[in-house]
């Protein structure tokens, strides 16, 4: 590993561990991803990490707060854009229809994404507002 990609390793590490301390699972590899997708049964919300400041301040907490309701998806997932490369590229092809974005959260059932959330619809909004958002696709699909 080269200096950067440690020093960037050590900075995204708290960054992760928001999201794996929530009880989010980290997928790393695309076969990884491939095998969550294959064999997931029921709902789950997929995140989209990133360094920026708008995955720290808006789209992670949010993400962790929607898990306070009483429906909620079944399984949480979390890839890491600019670290997991090939993992976050696997997941976006699964995201059809959807262009790249970071950080982004999408609710798949049986899959298939059925509400997706961009990084525009995540910028300038509160957390409130996005809360409320993924609490309202909790309630219809989960």
């Amino acid at each position: 590993m080269n200096p950067y990609e440690a020093y960037m390793k050590e900075i995204s590490q708290p960054m992760r561990e928001e999201l794996t301390n929530a009880g989010f699972t980290e997928l790393t590899t695309p076969e990884e991803v491939d095998e969550f997708i294959s064999t997931t049964e029921g709902t789950a919300l997929v995140f989209v990490n990133s360094v920026c400041g708008c995955a720290a301040g808006l789209a992670r907490p949010s993400a962790r707060e929607s898990l306070n309701f009483e429906k909620k998806p079944d399984q949480l997932v979390t890839v890491f854009a600019g670290q997991d490369r090939e993992a976050t590229s696997r997941v976006r092809e699964y995201f059809e229809g959807y262009e790249p974005s970071s950080p982004s959260i999408a609710l798949l059932k049986k899959g298939q994404v059925v509400h997706f959330i961009p990084r525009e619809e995540i910028e300038d909004h509160e957390v409130e507002e996005i809360t409320q958002n993924l609490k309202n696709a909790y309630e219809q699909y989960c």
